[in-house]
């Protein structure tokens, strides 16, 4: 096996269906998201859990969703922090959708020597825009308060968010929605296929999430995007799409570094992930392909 070859810790039969589903992905999202899960459990959970210890559902806000785990490596004394904010179209998904997934990323990152974070947050219909940010930020504060007593470092603490999870993390820090009601500087962003633009084309398979979390009034999408509010993303930030990715996300991740380009004079980091798919982006981490890992780690270590 090559970590540094995409999807060659998969048999020749899953790499098969990878490739299969991969071009008519945004057909049966649902359908070939299970597809991804069934096919990267069993090779997570052959990684042993070790070097790290897990302490999980810490509060840092009184709503059942507003918990958060930490994987706090072996030793550790000062080191980058990485929080995790999984996807779900603004109305699904949880840090904890089976016994490795999402927890996989941030064990992925312990056993690199880094701070791993799993973020929960609230949900549309009960919580709408700009609620799940704003939980966000109630996590990066308890982060930057308390990580130091993990072995982290409170100054070096990287948001990782993964589709709506990138959505909330980038309103977060470049949204004056949130921004400007305290949202608190962090070291990074990394962003992967993450919905920066808000629409509900019918073409998007997740329009009824948008309208769930964002209302039906279609006039309050701009002022909402992420790509809007591009000039106030000033931070070091790593932009991922993927090949296969649902309907457009990959175009907005462009639109958002085309812009945060005119505003720097310079491009933010940006990689697009070959022969993967909206959910394989993220449950590859820690089986055994390290291609995003590894590029990430980069990122953080050279500050950007």
């Amino acid at each position: 096996m090559n970590p540094h070859l995409p999807m060659a810790n998969l048999s020749e039969p899953a790499r098969a269906e990878m490739a299969r589903i991969g071009p008519i992905w945004g057909r049966d999202i649902q359908a070939h998201r299970e597809i991804v899960f069934e096919t990267y459990l069993p090779l997570l959970r052959q990684v042993p859990d070790r070097g790290f210890r897990a302490t999980r559902d810490i509060a840092y806000g009184s709503h059942d969703r507003q918990k958060l785990d930490v994987y706090q490596p072996d030793g550790a004394g000062g080191a980058p922090v990485v929080m995790f904010i999984h996807g779900g179209a603004f109305i699904r998904g949880a840090k904890d959708l089976s016994d490795q997934i999402y927890s996989n990323v941030p064990r992925y990152f312990a056993g690199k020597g880094l701070l791993g974070i799993n973020v929960g947050y609230r949900l549309a219909p009960e919580a709408q825009y700009p609620q799940a940010s704003r939980d966000l930020a109630a996590a990066v504060a308890w982060a930057q308060e308390n990580v130091e007593a993990f072995g982290g470092d409170p100054r070096r603490i990287y948001l990782v968010g993964h589709s709506a999870g990138g959505t909330h993390a980038a309103t977060y820090l470049a949204d004056p929605e949130v921004r400007d009601a305290g949202a608190r500087d962090v070291a990074g962003l990394v962003l992967l296929s993450a919905r920066l633009r808000i629409e509900a084309r019918p073409d998007n398979p997740n329009a009824g999430g948008v309208r769930a979390y964002y209302g039906d009034d279609a006039n309050r999408y701009e002022r909402c995007s992420p790509v809007t509010h591009a000039a106030n993303l000033t931070l070091p930030t790593f932009i991922v799409v993927c090949e296969y990715d649902n309907p457009l996300l990959d175009v907005y991740g462009v639109e958002l570094a085309h812009r945060m380009a005119v505003v720097r004079g310079r491009c933010p980091r940006v990689l697009r992930l070959t022969r993967h798919n909206h959910i394989s982006v993220v449950a590859h981490f820690n089986s055994g392909e390290e291609i995003l890992g590894l590029e990430i780690l980069d990122f953080i270590e050279r500050g950007g």
